[in-house]
Formats: structure tokens, sequence, C-alpha cells
């Protein structure tokens, strides 16, 4: 049966910072002011982010460069290898399979990733992936001196499976280190680095710097670099103090980060919060959940589908939102992306129809591809990765990120695939298939998900499990809504 605990009641827990009590009250909950990251903060954001999702953001924009000079490699090695030239489309398989297996170790790294983040750690993890990324670097880089162009295929599958295990733990690590205050603008670090690391890439690639042909292996090696550094610079921050105290239980540790991170006078309420989390877990029995428990999971449905959702369309429409997204909030920002998203659609579609009719129309078409690209950026690409944080606690939450990244993955996979043949299909009228989705996304975040802006993670649990918001029941001093146990 189930039973709530008393509005008069208060529980004691030891702590890092002596005896704990946490009184109930009906008080709402106290919004902390907003404030920019600090200057540790900022540090660390830089030193997960160089080798987290800068490093999947440079690899795939940096294969683009090289393409013809890769090609002719293969070409001459094949010659010289079995005395005929290369069939154009063998040549042609073999380059998409330099290309997609990329995507197919992002895959297998996702799948893991969650894992590794438990058993090593988030810090842990990201310095540890970086030995792949070495490993790739140097593969690819001994290619064309021995001549082996099979080795360009297992190093895009390496650096592959370390983007995907990035993807993975660093937004983790990201938004664990975060205020609650400002989580959100500390989530936006991972779509900056992405945009950060295509654009590195292809300014690396250009003619002036290593895009001539006899410095294409280097270009490809150069993949190390972001890798060295946040093994230089990492170390010197520390684990996630989440981490750390709900799947660890080290008290001092916790304090120990709070206090680097976020300073001496911001750590209590932090701390305060995570001990609520704890504690509501440990009640249940606190044990982190495999990707397939999750989905076995009834309570968290709704959360399951939301992170497919947002994540699948967030590749099948496929860029920062900076301070909106603590100013708007995060429903706002993506429902209203998708909305601009299927507005810029139709008016592409139309612009596309009627090119003959002005020179005009050439013009308006360019401006709705800049509008959809901005609309993107505004709203799904800077709040999917934070969303699929604030909508689990920590138990479930390196799963939810296997398996929104699985999704994200295969999702790129299958669009690369069948784009194709659907502008084949319908030509301009393509553009109204991605409009559909999109209005259907923004349909379902509107009516679904609650808004989680200044929340903590029990609050925005305990709303998808009533279906709506608990404004007037018993909460904590902290404004958080109680659980009930089950006896």
């Amino acid at each position: 049966m189930q039973v709530f605990r008393p509005i008069d009641a208060s529980f004691e827990h030891n702590s890092c910072f002596g005896t704990l009590t946490m009184e109930l009250s009906e008080e709402p909950p106290a919004v902390s002011k907003k404030k920019l990251p600090n200057k540790t903060l900022l540090l660390a954001t830089f030193a997960a982010c160089i080798g987290g999702t800068f490093q999947y953001g440079y690899n795939v924009s940096v294969i683009n460069a090289p393409t013809k000079y890769v090609q002719d490699f293969i070409n001459r090695t094949w010659t010289e290898r079995y005395q005929s030239d290369i069939a154009a489309d063998v040549l042609t398989l073999m380059w998409s399979t330099i290309v997609s297996v990329f995507t197919l170790g992002g895959l297998i790294g996702v799948s893991v990733g969650g894992t590794l983040s438990i058993k090593l750690g988030r810090k842990g993890t990201l310095l540890v992936n970086n030995i792949i990324a070495i490993v790739a670097a140097l593969v690819m880089g001994l290619s064309y001196p021995t001549g082996i162009f099979e080795l360009i295929i297992l190093g895009r599958l390496l650096i592959g499976l370390n983007s995907g295990i990035g993807l993975c733990v660093q937004p983790l690590y990201l938004l664990e280190i975060a205020p609650t205050s400002i989580r959100g603008l500390m989530g936006m670090g991972t779509s900056v680095f992405v945009t950060g690391g295509i654009f590195t890439g292809q300014v690396m690639g250009l003619k002036e710097l290593l895009g001539k042909e006899k410095y294409w292996p280097i270009l490809l090696a150069t993949t190390c670099i972001p890798a060295f550094m946040q093994l230089l610079i990492l170390p010197w921050f520390p684990e996630s103090p989440r981490f750390l105290l709900i799947d660890r239980g080290d008290y001092g540790g916790c304090k120990k980060a709070l206090r680097q991170l976020h300073g001496a006078a911001d750590c209590e309420s932090e701390m305060e919060d995570m001990e609520k989390e704890k504690y509501s877990q440990d009640q249940d029995g606190f044990k982190a959940k495999k990707p397939w428990e999750l989905l076995a999971d009834r309570s968290i449905r709704w959360q399951l589908l939301t992170i497919v959702l947002i994540n699948s369309a967030q590749q099948l429409n496929g860029i920062n939102a900076g301070l909106l997204i603590e100013r708007l909030g995060r429903k706002v920002l993506i429902t209203g992306g998708y909305m601009l998203m299927s507005c810029c659609c139709i008016l592409f579609t139309l612009t596309m129809t009627f090119q003959e009719v002005s020179p005009v129309f050439p013009y308006l078409s360019m401006a709705c591809v800049f509008a959809f690209i901005l609309s993107f950026g505004l709203g799904p690409g800077g709040v999917t990765n934070i969303l699929t944080m604030e909508l689990f606690t920590q138990n479930a939450r390196p799963a939810a990120y296997m398996i929104g990244g699985s999704i994200n993955w295969i999702s790129l996979f299958f669009i690369s695939m069948i784009f194709p043949f659907i502008v084949i299909g319908l030509k301009q009228y393509c553009f109204l298939v991605f409009m559909s989705i999109c209005t259907l996304v923004a349909l379902y975040i509107f009516f679904i998900i609650p808004e989680t802006k200044n929340k903590t993670f029990l609050q925005i649990q305990n709303e998808f499990k009533t279906g709506k918001e608990k404004k007037g029941q018993t909460t904590d001093g902290s404004g958080v809504t109680l659980l009930a146990t089950s006896m």
C-alpha cells in the first residue's frame, strides 16, 4: 500500500556537513539567483568538451577535405596489390565504408558509454576514452606509409567509438557539475563544441593548412590533438559531485568537488538537493539501471518516449540558444524551434516550386535554409541533450543516455541512407515529410513534457508521475514534492 510521510515530519542524515535536517513545509521553492558560471566551471566545461563533443564534430567534417586524395590512394594501392585498376563502384563502396563506419563506431560507443560511466566515473571514462582517439590517429596516420588503406577504415571505426562514448558521457558530466540555476546554460556547451569541432575540421582541411595531397595522412591524424589536450587539462578538475555522492557515497569527495566548482558559498544548497535525491533512491534501493531495465520500467515510459522522439527528430531534421534557455525555458524553446522549422519547410517547398516564376525566389529559398538552421539551433539543437539529462534521476540517467544516443546514431544512419531516395521520389515536396515530423514532435512536447527550468530532478520526476504540476501539495523546504513509498 502507499504511505506518505506526514507533513510535519523531519528526518536527519549524517553528511560531511554534520547532521543535515530536512524540515517539511508548504513554502514554494526558492529560486536561486541566476549567475554566469565561474572561471573554474568554464575551464572544466572546456576540458570536458574538447575531448568529447568537439572530437565528434571535428571528425564529422575533417574527412571531407581529403576525399579525392584518399580515393586516389585507394586506387594506387589496389593497382599495386592486384595489378589492375579498381572498379568505379568498388571505389565508391570503399569510400562510403570509410565515411559510414564512423557511424557504426559511434553506435557501439554510445552502447557502452553509460556502463563505463558507472564503473569508471564520468571523468575517468572521458580520460580513458582518449586512448582510443590516440590509437585511431596513429592507425590512420600510418595508412599511407604502410600502403594499407584498410587502416583508414579501422581508424574511422575507432574514432567513431571514441565519439560515441564522448557524446554519451561528456553531456552527463557537464550537466552534473552545473548548478541548478544555470544547468541549461552549461548544457549548451555540448552544442557549442560540436559546432566548433565542425568548423575547426573545415579550417584544418583548407589548402593553406593541411588540405594539400601530401598532408592528408597528417590531417586525419590530427584527431589526437584534442585527446592530448583533454589528458593534460581534465585531471586538474574533480569528478562529478553528483556521481561521487549518489553513486559512490563519497560525502567528503562530493563536498570538495562542489567547493572547487561552485565556490564555498554556493555548495550547501546543491549538496542538500543531492542528499534528497540520494535519500529518495536509497528508500527504493539504489541501483544503476541497465537500458533493458529502463525499457521495462513503466513508471518512466513517458520520459523514455520523449528522449526517443527528440533524439530521432533531431537527426531527421538536421545547430545554440545561449542565455535564452535560462530566460525562456526548455519547453518554450524546443516547441517554438520545431514549429518554426515546420513553417520553414512549408515556405521552402513553395519557393522551390516557383523557382522559375521570378528571380527573387532562389534568394527566398536560401533565406528559408538559413531560417531553418537558426530555428534548429535555437530549439532542438541546444535543448535535446539537456532534456535527456533532466528527465531522469541518477540511477536511470546513464542508461537513458545510452538509449537516446543509440537512437541518435541509428537515425543519423537511417536518414543518410533514405534521404536521396526521398528527394528522387518527391523532389521539392520532400520537405513536407520533415514538416510533418516537426509538427508532431512539437505537439507531443507541448502537451506531454513539463517545463524543467529551475526544478530539481525529483520535482521533474514527480510531475511525470502525476501528469501535471503538483502545485499546493506537500513539499520540503526546497520545493521537492514528497515521494510515496511502498509497503
